[in-house]
């Protein structure tokens, strides 16, 4: 089953112990490639991530980007439909793909030495794609079942409607699986439209790592993918958000679920910005871990909350930063939603101690040593940082950002964007039978 990434997913903070070493270049059709040479395992993964999400669809055809992840993982002119799972599990290989709100990848990893089909099954997507009705029809009745699926899980709603309500004119207020009804509306020329906009050479990034010779693979990348035609990159322009200037009080509901939550919402800077990965460290201050303020004080100490959580979510336009709680007992959500303001306040209003920083700064210390432990992840930050940032060497060097972060920044940027006027609370409830 494919993965339906909802951008929790997408926190790329940095990368292993030592460099990670890499040769980028472009084709002459404007497909980047981006090859990692690590011999250490006969295992190679390829990658092929294209700049396009649900944020990029039309608003009347919402879905599209989550559908063609669908369509353009299934057959292609010379891949049956339902072969390549097969192919790959009997080559000793596994892969999935996955749509965001702003890209969509596909990935498989396998022994190095069959390199070469992973290098031809991603070819295959961009040169050899199948679109015809028939096709679409099918993938229509498989994404509805997947809605249905998605919909009859707890607390699996609760980001579609912290979009809704924090965006009201930019397309991140649109569900990642978008709508049946523009999906059922939609014509076969919409498709086509859709797929020779997006699906592109220089819409995308093709990134190999793993057990391979940089030179060889080179001349298989060429050989597989030198003939794909030429287009143009799509030009992106997006509505702008108007500031929220007053506190958002909202309501949803969800059939699933016997407990209550509360949700604090803000809109806040793009991933690029400094001031995001601000917010990261203060989602970590907060929440991450036992020993954290709102862990310890809500859940350990006063035993009020299940479970609390501060999430930072990282997007190309915006920046999505929530704090939730589940209550527990009598627990009011009101009460939730007063303990956590006053860690609000107290962040904005005076300098986090030194041992909170340093222990902050170990934190992310440890994650340098042990994220991107795996070929896979290596393959995804080298796509992600290229495609998002211009800069595939943050792969190295995003640590350097995070450790240069000052106490006072924190404060800063926390004064700036945690603010009772700048949010929506949102009482995510059970719904009555």
């Amino acid at each position: 089953m494919r993965k339906f990434i909802i951008l929790i997913l997408f926190i790329p903070h940095v990368s292993s112990s030592q460099n990670i070493d890499f040769v980028e270049y472009d084709l002459d059709n404007g497909l980047h490639i981006i090859l990692h040479k690590d011999n250490s395992a006969p295992v190679v993964t390829t990658q092929l991530m294209f700049h396009v999400g649900s944020k990029d669809e039309d608003p009347e055809r919402t879905g599209f980007a989550h559908f063609f992840e669908h369509m353009l993982g299934e057959e292609t002119k010379n891949m049956a439909k339902g072969e390549w799972y097969k192919i790959l599990s009997a080559n000793g290989g596994e892969g999935n793909a996955g749509t965001s709100l702003d890209y969509t990848y596909y990935y498989a990893t396998m022994p190095s030495n069959s390199l070469r089909l992973g290098i031809w099954r991603y070819s295959e997507i961009l040169f050899h794609p199948i679109l015809n009705e028939e096709e679409i029809r099918i993938q229509r009745g498989a994404i509805k079942e997947e809605k249905r699926l998605r919909d009859n899980q707890p607390y699996s709603r609760f980001l579609e409607y912290i979009q809704k309500h924090l965006f009201k004119t930019h397309p991140y207020k649109e569900p990642i699986i978008g709508s049946i009804e523009h999906l059922n509306a939609a014509v076969y020329e919409d498709f086509l439209n859709f797929n020779a906009k997006f699906y592109t050479t220089r819409n995308a990034v093709f990134t190999v790592a793993g057990d391979i010779d940089i030179e060889e693979t080179k001349d298989m990348i060429s050989y597989y993918f030198s003939e794909i035609p030429d287009k143009p990159k799509p030009e992106k322009i997006f509505p702008r958000e108007s500031d929220i200037t007053s506190e958002i009080r909202v309501k949803e509901y969800d059939p699933n679920i016997q407990i209550p939550a509360i949700f604090l919402n803000y809109r806040t800077p793009p991933m690029r910005s400094r001031e995001a990965r601000v917010l990261d460290l203060i989602s970590t201050y907060l929440s991450t871990g036992k020993s954290s303020v709102l862990y310890k004080k809500l859940v350990d100490e006063k035993k009020i909350a299940l479970e609390v959580q501060a999430v930072s979510l990282p997007l190309e336009e915006y920046g999505i930063y929530a704090i939730f709680a589940l209550p527990l007992g009598e627990t009011t959500l009101d009460r939730l939603k007063s303990e956590i303001d006053e860690e609000i306040i107290s962040l904005k209003s005076d300098l986090i101690s030194e041992k909170d920083y340093q222990k902050l700064q170990n934190i992310y210390e440890n994650n340098f040593v042990n994220s991107n432990a795996s070929i896979e992840g290596v393959a995804t930050s080298l796509s992600q940082y290229h495609l998002f940032y211009d800069d595939t060497n943050l792969i190295n060097s995003s640590i350097d950002i995070y450790m240069s972060i000052t106490r006072e920044e924190i404060r800063d940027v926390a004064v700036k964007y945690l603010n009772d006027n700048q949010r929506v609370v949102m009482d995510y409830l059970p719904e009555n039978k």
